[in-house]
């Protein structure tokens, strides 16, 4: 189960740095670089849009808004250049940078 997990966490460490690559991707369009940037940053904003001292309602913020604004970035970068950001991240994973 714990292998699972540290299996698991590495692909998502690698997607993020993926669609790190992705977004500064010359090829990306300009409406997903906005739609990601809003996303990263509404993510690590110390500022909520339902604070998290509402019972619930706070932590679901997090938990619906950040996955659903990285799905929709995702459909808008085009395969192409999610799959060469993908292959970029694999790599720099190998080579112990990432």
């Amino acid at each position: 189960m714990l292998e699972t997990l540290r299996h698991k966490i590495s692909q998502l460490k690698r997607e993020a740095f993926a669609l790190y690559l992705a977004y500064r991707h010359p090829r990306c369009p300009r409406y997903a670089k906005i739609f990601t940037a809003l996303v990263v940053a509404h993510t690590f904003s110390p500022i909520d849009l339902i604070p998290d001292f509402i019972p619930i309602l706070g932590y679901l913020d997090d938990l619906v808004i950040t996955p659903l604004g990285i799905y929709f970035a995702l459909k808008m970068i085009p395969p192409q250049v999610m799959q060469e950001a993908r292959q970029q991240a694999k790599m720099l994973e190998q080579e112990g940078k990432l």
